[in-house]
């Protein structure tokens, strides 16, 4: 690990290969962990980071009748959750939710909300649209896409559509456009697939891309990252799928996943095979939001923008999750059960948290100052820019812009 980060670490009692930031707690920076054991019972752990912010804390540990294969927190009830188990033959897909006096109870069950029936096939994953309370539910096996309807309160789950791939394809994963509710991505083995959800009709796709793991920026529309087998990192515009916008080096040996900041435009963290976690930021990109300008552009840029690179682990890390309440912290799950979660200090020391349409002030090495109007990223991008030469940095949070 390089400097500007600290790291606090949790072990799980058997392998894992899920983690999932709790996003609806407001009041706490929490994460949901599943294990992935063929012979033992497995379970899910409720981490929170203490109050002093020096330990990870295991606020609930719940029993799991299978292996964990995906787990994903609801967006809008931070006591509900999706997993995709297996019993090493079978696969199936459930939601949950944690017991409201679990920290009371001697030997806390998860209650079961609703159980994803209807697959055939092996189960994929589950996915929550990530920007709001929503009823519906997404499942992808790996030859079909069902959308459901979700009653948490009745605990029902209903099949609303149903679709096929196509007997070519080979569903492996996807993604939940946060700007447009109506929109999927799915992730096959040589492919990736746009869907829209009105129609259960494929709009689009990206061909000849073996791509493992996709995400959207959360604050650029249009925006799409990839992580692929032998070829790092791809960032596409989803105006114009000809050719990525910007692609970066990802890993070694597979870039297994990848995930971007939920506040900040265009930075993006990769995991792999290699053992290692890398911290990007790919912001200088694409600025003009303009489609014009996007379909005009050249058709690929190779930068060199790694932040950071996390490479306290002895085994593959499969599992990556950015805290929404604290944006310059993240959580990362190796195979061997070994969970990280570090405070990027270069972000949260030196300002980053710069509301939009206020001034950013970045003094030089020899006093001047850079006073811009910008929007967050700009002033992230602007203090990547001066990485190397800056001596202060100060962001003014509540100087008000007049128009």
């Amino acid at each position: 690990m390089q400097g500007g980060s600290t790291g606090i670490g949790y072990g799980l009692k058997y392998q894992a290969r899920c983690i999932s930031d709790v996003k609806a707690d407001t009041d706490h920076t929490s994460f949901l962990a599943g294990t992935l054991s063929l012979k033992e019972e497995n379970e899910v752990h409720l981490l929170r980071l203490s109050s002093g912010g020096t330990e990870l804390i295991c606020e609930g540990l719940f029993s799991h009748p299978n292996e964990i294969w995906d787990l994903a927190s609801c967006p809008f009830d931070q006591r509900i959750f999706s997993t995709v188990f297996s019993s090493g033959e079978t696969y199936g897909a459930a939601v949950w939710q944690i017991p409201e006096l679990y920290g009371q109870l001697s030997s806390p069950q998860l209650e079961s909300v609703a159980s994803l029936d209807g697959h055939t096939c092996k189960i994929r994953c589950v996915l929550w649209w990530p920007t709001g309370r929503h009823d519906k539910l997404v499942s992808v096996d790996e030859q079909n896409l069902f959308l459901w309807s979700l009653d948490t309160s009745k605990k029902t789950a209903q099949v609303q559509s149903q679709e096929s791939a196509g007997m070519l394809h080979y569903l492996t994963g996807g993604a939940w456009d946060p700007h447009d509710s109506n929109s999927i991505s799915l992730t096959c083995d040589s492919s990736v697939q746009f869907w829209d959800l009105r129609t259960m009709k494929k709009t689009n796709s990206i061909e000849h891309a073996h791509v493992r793991n996709v995400d959207y920026d959360m604050k650029k529309r249009y925006t799409l990252v990839t992580a692929e087998d032998e070829s790092g990192i791809h960032i596409w515009d989803l105006r114009n799928l000809k050719f990525p916008v910007a692609d970066l080096p990802g890993h070694p040996h597979w870039t297994w996943t990848v995930k971007c900041n939920p506040v900040y435009e265009g930075l993006i963290l990769s995991a792999g095979t290699d053992s290692a976690v890398n911290l990007w930021l790919a912001s200088s990109l694409g600025r003009n939001d303009s489609a014009s300008d996007s379909l005009a552009a050249p058709p690929t840029r190779r930068i060199e923008p790694l932040l950071n690179s996390y490479n306290d682990y002895e085994d593959s890390v499969y599992g990556l999750a950015w805290s929404s309440r604290e944006p310059w912290i993240f959580a990362s799950l190796s195979y061997d059960g070994r969970c990280g979660l570090w405070r990027e200090q270069k972000m949260s020391d030196f300002g980053f948290l710069v509301h939009r349409q206020k001034i950013c002030v970045v003094e030089g090495p020899r006093g001047g100052h850079f006073n811009q109007e910008r929007r967050v990223i700009s002033c992230l991008t602007l203090f990547i820019e001066q990485w190397k030469t800056l001596r202060h940095v100060s962001a003014i949070n509540d100087l008000d812009v007049k128009a």
